[in-house]
């Protein structure tokens, strides 16, 4: 029996680390955030009230094992009205819901549609929507303003977030509660901090079973600050929102381990993002082992390399099991 790993998170960090890790032996359950409010998504959201499909949608073809054309059909983005900007997958979500009666008949058709290797569940079927309070007492509702920061509020993006909710309050999808609880592995995505990582962590129950979880757990760092959430981050600072907001500390952390190419970070320049200071000393006094790897695709974007990061957890696995301390 191949152990199991749970990704929590969403997003295109979340979608570039299952596809890495679906080629290892691994019984893999990727847990998705359920508070996305903009795009297509928001959207579909907004008018029949279903949840959020896309970050749902995209770890489902991260995990598929159908032809490349099925899996670029639910990727699948319309140009001309009147479907401009509209999504297949998403679409074909809403007509599941509704055909079938439910969101989660819908998830698990889909997966059956794909083949998918492993699982993807919703962190919660609940409702709710992102609420961040920023340190001048304004408070920001929705993860797309939230996300924006500054298109729907007169707050300046330099004014630090101090606290992060979900209004209403959300309770666990009691099957991606009990796969933390029982996992082998346990491993919070890289991804917007406080749009696409912590929304997972204010979920009453999720905190709660990763403190009753054995697993090791691990912390894929962000490789670029984000302006509006985590300006002057380091990867401490990171850390210290995760522990915060799960209760828990991480064991161990993946950073990158090589600079960022000054003339890929010149196409950041424009939004205010630099790489994350990796802050190793720091990170050890915490009591973190810090694992640091090549893991930077090597395409113009900044983003997580499928294959590195796969292949660099795996072997922090091996590390963590043999109970070696010397990271």
């Amino acid at each position: 029996m191949n152990p199991t790993l749970v990704l929590v998170g969403g997003g295109t960090g979340s979608f570039n680390v299952l596809m890495g890790l679906r080629d290892h032996p691994l019984d893999l359950c990727s847990i998705v955030t359920m508070m996305d409010s903009g795009g297509d998504s928001g959207v579909l959201r907004d008018a029949f009230g279903v949840l959020p499909p896309g970050d749902l949608r995209r770890c489902l073809v991260a995990l598929s094992d159908e032809s490349e054309v099925l899996r670029d059909l639910f990727s699948f983005r319309f140009d001309e009205p009147p479907l401009e900007g509209r999504n297949f997958g998403n679409l074909f979500f809403l007509a599941l819901a509704k055909a079938l009666g439910s969101e989660k008949e819908a998830v698990d058709a889909i997966g059956r549609i794909l083949k998918i290797r492993g699982r993807v569940l919703p962190v919660t079927w609940d409702h709710s929507h992102l609420r961040a309070r920023l340190s001048n007492g304004q408070v920001i509702d929705g993860e797309a303003n939230i996300d924006a920061r500054g298109v729907a509020t007169a707050s300046p993006a330099e004014i630090a977030i101090s606290a992060i909710s979900l209004e209403p309050p959300a309770m666990a999808n009691p099957e991606a509660a009990a796969t933390i609880e029982r996992c082998d592995y346990l491993v919070l995505a890289p991804g917007d901090l406080y749009t696409s990582t912590i929304p997972n962590l204010l979920v009453e129950g999720i905190p709660e079973a990763i403190q009753r979880s054995r697993a090791p757990f691990v912390y894929v760092v962000n490789l670029m600050t984000k302006h509006g959430e985590t300006d002057h981050f380091s990867a401490s600072r990171h850390v210290e929102e995760i522990a915060k907001y799960a209760k828990r500390m991480p064991d161990a952390v993946l950073v990158h381990d090589d600079p960022v190419p000054a003339d890929v970070q010149k196409l950041y320049e424009s939004e205010s993002s630099v790489p994350v200071e990796v802050d190793q000393d720091r990170l050890r006094a915490m009591g973190l082992r810090v694992w640091r790897r090549d893991i930077l695709s090597s395409f113009p974007l900044v983003r997580h390399d499928p294959e590195r990061t796969a292949r660099a957890l795996v072997d922090l696995f091996d590390e963590l099991d043999a109970g070696n301390c010397g990271l």
